[in-house]
């Protein structure tokens, strides 16, 4: 038994107080002798006991418990060695004594129980892998294996890993252990000899000038002699193809090649070996980008070619045209632009998943975007809650709906068993925005079919747009596909309704059989004002039947291969039931103080014969307004970049006289200059620390703080933690697969910067051998052993475990009760027939005794 006490500065306060106890003392112990040395002593107790109180002071209590912990490294590093371990483990615990419990633990990135701490017979689990294998981290399996012991009690932690740390560091951590309860002990695992190359090193300049010859460089690291091939692709477009002999060790490539594309080159080496261990490390990414003229992308189609382009100055700006329906799937493809223009575009060419991309790279990357009017455009074009109507400054619904005609809208829906996933998700979705266009008191009716007719909503006034909503999106999938019977009941329930506008939208994946009259029925529909539009979703559905049906019917027939299409189709088609969207009276437009924009105006304004009626976002500027104030061009911040809506066209139809005006190019290249970002010339440098750490500094020194937004190819927002490091300096960990991810960066000066970063494999795919020295010096810090035989692990522990007893609370306790004495001798005197006093001699003869003084004393009271 042994006591012990926490805090022993507490100590300390014995100085002052044994000086004050001497002093106090010292002046007194002449006047009362016995009496006051029993209360002095009692005092002095009292003390003492809540000093020592007041240092945590505890009996510790023998005890032969010993816990051992086993950590077995998990990661991708270790590979088939972790079997090895297991059976390691095994063997350790058939030498386990009865005064020691055990625990099973694993780790890689993140640290996992097996089993728990246990006096009971261990079974070892089966071995499951490891979610964040791709990662070692050892010092916070160590921290929490720690933290699983009881405290108090001997423990030894066996380490069982080959070293290699990607994530954290245990060095760091060991001064912790050092002279504690707690022993380190580790067994080294070595990843069994399997053959594996891998790129260790792939370098392309990080900018070149159009046509400039760059030098790429691969770095091979090989673990045998072996043959394979290593491809070179650029844009995703292979370039180079060569036969390689690879030597055991680093092997070096170099190829020289002309800068050729647009924007940001992505580039990307692969290798090719058989047999490979891991294929993992066998792709590696860069950039270089282009340094030209401003980029503008001018967006169209066939039907609707656009003007812009041969307004604008090719002398200042590269203009590139492309058609809505081939524009680029990833974030890349756009990066490279300075500012994109939708002119007269519908939004179903495009689709969500394009349209998400564009608008990230607005947001995050400071990309300009404009969208200019038609009768493809704005809500005519389907752009309602979509990614695009988020980034412009206008909304699509418009103003004023009291004067839309009458309408009478039905939607049928194929909700047979093809329709599953992703298809019937975003179908559902899209009914769902057509209803939030619809008015109040508008008829809508709702339908889905397999085989059979399921009458979701039937036909009538639309009450409740929130229920009906949630009666939409609440749709199964299930059955077969009988398309006719529901096309039939939705002819049928709008036949007799006195409407202005009556539609009917079909939404199917599939193929049915139609009866001998369905012509018939349609065009008797036709004759009653109802028009049919049909939607093909996906490869399988009967494209030429649907199509046949939308011209009976006097509708529009979309081919929606690509499912995000969808929703845009059916937010056009309910616009598109009326045409009062289209204010087409002429008119001239009145002009706000915006002087970019009002410069070019300087002598007047022409005249324009009709816009897309829009509603300006509240903090949107309006540029130039209708005379029913209806914004004509508008603009506004999104994010880092700016975007600009112009409600007329382009092409002369609706813009009038504005088209044919000389000044009508300087409009347009004030646009673009209105759109473009500005970009600092001296970008900051990104440079790769370590796993998914990267620095992020402003050579100049001129920002104080710096803003960073990272995203990935498809344009999906990276998770990553930002730590500043000095003015101009920061530190970013990333949370991302290895591949290509996209740096925006601003600064509190305006300064605006973007880069594609790299992302490399994690360090557990090189080709290395175990960490001896580290795991070595873990042991020999800790006080423990670097094992070989599993036996060793159970071996006696040299700290002897102990249960903490307090005892502050008895000592207080005590305190209490001799405080309590020392009142109580004081009040009532208990020992005063005991004590004796000092008194000087007296005169017998002049004194009276004690009884005839007290009789002389009552003989005065009488007389008063």
């Amino acid at each position: 038994m042994d006591i012990r006490i926490e805090e022993p500065l507490w100590l300390l306060l014995l100085i002052p107080i044994a000086i004050f106890m001497a002093f106090t003392w010292m002046k007194s112990k002449m006047r009362v002798k016995s009496r006051g040395t029993i209360l002095y002593a009692l005092r002095s107790i009292t003390i003492l006991c809540i000093v020592f109180a007041l240092t945590v002071p505890y009996m510790l209590l023998p005890n032969e418990e010993e816990q051992i912990l086993f950590v077995v490294d998990r990661s991708v590093s270790v590979g088939e060695a972790q079997k090895l371990a297991d059976e390691w483990v095994a063997e350790s615990l058939k030498t386990r004594k009865l005064n020691q419990s055990a625990g099973l633990y694993s780790f890689a990135g993140t640290f996992r129980t097996d089993t728990q701490l246990t006096h009971k017979e261990l079974l070892q689990p089966g071995n499951e892998p490891m979610q964040t294998s791709g990662a070692t981290n050892i010092a916070n399996a160590v921290d929490l294996a720690s933290s699983v012991a009881k405290s108090g009690m001997a423990t030894r932690i066996v380490l069982l890993s080959d070293g290699l740390e990607t994530e954290g560091s245990i060095e760091e951590l060991l001064p912790k252990y050092e002279g504690s309860y707690v022993q380190i002990d580790t067994v080294e695992l070595k990843r069994l000899n399997l053959a594996d190359a891998s790129v260790s090193l792939f370098e392309t300049p990080r900018s070149a000038y159009e046509g400039e010859k760059q030098l790429v460089r691969v770095e091979v690291d090989s673990s045998t002699k072996t043959e394979g091939q290593l491809l070179i692709y650029r844009n995703d477009e292979e370039i180079i193809k060569e036969n390689v002999t690879l030597d055991e060790g680093s092997n070096s490539f170099a190829f020289n090649m002309e800068a050729r594309g647009e924007g940001l080159l992505k580039y990307e080496a692969k290798l090719i070996v058989p047999n490979d261990a891991f294929l993992e490390n066998n792709r590696m990414l860069s950039i270089t980008k282009l340094e030209q003229s401003p980029r503008i992308l001018v967006v169209q189609t066939d039907r609707n070619p656009s003007v812009i382009p041969s307004l604008l100055d090719n002398n200042a700006l590269d203009v590139d045209v492309v058609d809505a329906d081939l524009l680029p799937e990833s974030l890349s493809g756009y990066l490279g632009y300075g500012a994109i223009i939708f002119d007269n575009v519908p939004g179903h060419l495009v689709g969500e998943h394009k349209m998400t991309v564009i608008e990230q790279a607005v947001k995050k990357f400071g990309t300009g975007f404009m969208m200019v009017g038609g009768e493809d455009s704005f809500g005519l074009g389907g752009y309602f809650k979509s990614p695009i109507e988020r980034l412009l400054p206008v909304e699509m619904e418009v103003k004023g709906k009291e004067q839309l005609p009458s309408l009478g809208l039905v939607i049928s829906l194929d909700r047979s068993g093809s329709m599953s996933g992703s298809k019937i998700v975003i179908a559902r979705e899209a009914a769902a925005r057509a209803v939030e266009l619809l008015r109040n008191d508008d008829t809508f009716g709702f339908t889905a079919f397999d085989h059979e007719i399921w009458e979701v909503i039937p036909v009538g006034p639309l009450q409740d747009k929130q229920e009906a909503i949630d009666q939409i999106l609440s749709v199964p999938v299930a059955g077969g596909t009988d398309i006719f019977p529901s096309i039939r009941k939705a002819y049928e329930d709008l036949a007799d309704l006195k409407l202005q506008r009556k539609h009917i939208i079909l939404l199917t994946d599939g193929q049915s059989d139609m009866p001998a009259d369905y012509e018939d029925v349609i065009s008797e529909g036709k004759s009653s004002n109802i028009t049919l539009s049909t939607v093909s979703i996906g490869s399988d559905a009967d494209v030429s039947l649907l199509e046949e049906l939308a011209e009976i019917g006097g509708g529009r027939f979309y081919d929606a291969v690509d499912e995000s299409t969808v929703p845009s189709i059916l937010t056009r088609e309910t616009s598109m039931l009326t045409r009062t969207y289209i204010e087409d009276d002429p008119f001239y437009v009145n002009l706000n103080n915006v002087p970019e924009w009002t410069s070019i105006f300087s002598e007047g304004v022409p005249q324009m014969n009709a816009y897309i009626a829009a509603t300006p976002k509240g903090t949107a500027t309006i540029v130039a307004e209708s005379p029913k104030e209806d914004p004509v061009i508008a603009e506004w911040m999104y994010g880092l970049g700016r975007t600009v809506a112009f409600t007329s066209d382009s092409s002369g139809k609706w813009s009038g006289d504005l088209a044919r005006w000389e000044g009508y190019a300087d409009f347009w290249n004030a646009a673009v200059s209105r759109l473009l970002p500005s970009y600092e010339d001296v970008p900051y440098v990104i440079t790769h620390d370590r796993g998914g750490t990267y620095t992020v500094t402003d050579t100049s020194r001129n920002s104080a703080f710096l803003d960073i937004s990272i995203v990935d190819e498809k344009g999906v927002d990276v998770p990553f933690q930002m730590e500043p490091l000095a003015p101009g300096k920061v530190r970013v960990q990333l949370d991302a697969e290895p591949g290509l991810v996209f740096f925006g960066v601003s600064d509190d000066k305006g300064g605006l910067f973007e880069a594609g970063v790299s992302v490399p494999y994690s360090d557990e795919y090189r080709p290395s051998v175990p960490d001896s020295a580290l795991l070595a010096k873990i042991a020999e810090r800790t006080g423990g052993m670097v094992l070989d035989s599993p036996a060793d692990a159970f071996r006696a522990h040299p700290f002897k475990s102990g249960d903490r007893l307090p005892i502050a609370n008895w000592l207080i306790l005590t305190a209490m009760i001799l405080f309590f004495i020392d009142i109580t001798l004081r009040r009532f005197g208990m020992f005063s027939g005991l004590m004796t006093r000092t008194v000087a001699p007296i005169d017998t003869v002049t004194q009276p005794t004690s009884e005839n003084h007290v009789a002389e004393l009552l003989k005065k009271k009488r007389r008063r």
